[in-house]
């Protein structure tokens, strides 16, 4: 499944050109910036940062098979610990990143509370955290039931997989951030670019990005 996964990132319209594209514009100027990339996956979005200026970027990943991925597009450039995201991030100092990007992992992780903490606690004062998930209303609109559920869902995936999240309200979503401490700058609901347009990325929301501060 990690393989697939680490495969359908590169070029797919969900990740490559929905999700990706709006989380790096909302990260806007990365030159010079320490980067913690939670859930770093096959490395995608730590490739991307640095060759946009980021000084480092140091990718945090509990799957062995997408950890290998990242290391192969990554070589060197990039500091890679395998390390689940349910438990603490005690490997990492006290305000030692500008820039903190959990990109589609919010709504896999059960310690989320805990993740949050544990990010605000690296996040240098005025830092920025990244997050994306799935949009709620397309979920609603995906599984059924209703609305205000937060059951643990199943998405088909790849060869006979399946992706297994919860979905939340965007009260839910909003209020553990908010919650936390940071400070919301921005929100997207992304569309696909026109180059990987087709009519599910432009008729529902797939995906919610945020832009938050860290006072």
């Amino acid at each position: 499944m990690g393989r697939q996964f680490a495969a359908q990132a590169t070029d797919s319209a969900c990740n490559a050109h929905t999700d990706r594209p709006a989380m790096l514009r909302l990260a806007g100027d990365v030159s010079g910036l320490r980067v913690l990339d939670l859930g770093c996956g096959a490395g995608h979005y730590a490739a991307e940062l640095l060759e946009s200026g980021a000084a480092r970027v140091v990718g945090v990943e509990g799957h062995e098979a997408l950890l290998h991925a990242a290391r192969e597009r990554l070589g060197d450039r990039a500091v890679l610990h395998r390390h689940g995201l349910e438990e603490p991030l005690a490997f990492l100092p006290d305000q030692s990143f500008d820039l903190a990007v959990p990109a589609l992992v919010h709504h896999h992780i059960d310690a989320r509370e805990q993740l949050l903490a544990e990010t605000r606690r690296v996040l240098r004062p005025g830092g920025t955290l990244l997050v994306s998930t799935t949009h709620p209303t397309g979920d609603w609109t995906g599984f059924g039931g209703s609305y205000f559920a937060d059951d643990r869902v199943e998405l088909p995936f790849g060869d006979g997989f399946a992706l297994s999240y919860r979905r939340m309200t965007l009260e839910q979503f909003l209020g553990e951030l908010l919650g936390t401490g940071f400070v919301l700058e921005r929100l997207l609901e992304p569309r696909a670019a026109e180059e990987a347009r087709y009519d599910k990325t432009h008729q529902q929301p797939l995906f919610l990005a945020v832009r938050l501060l860290r006072p």
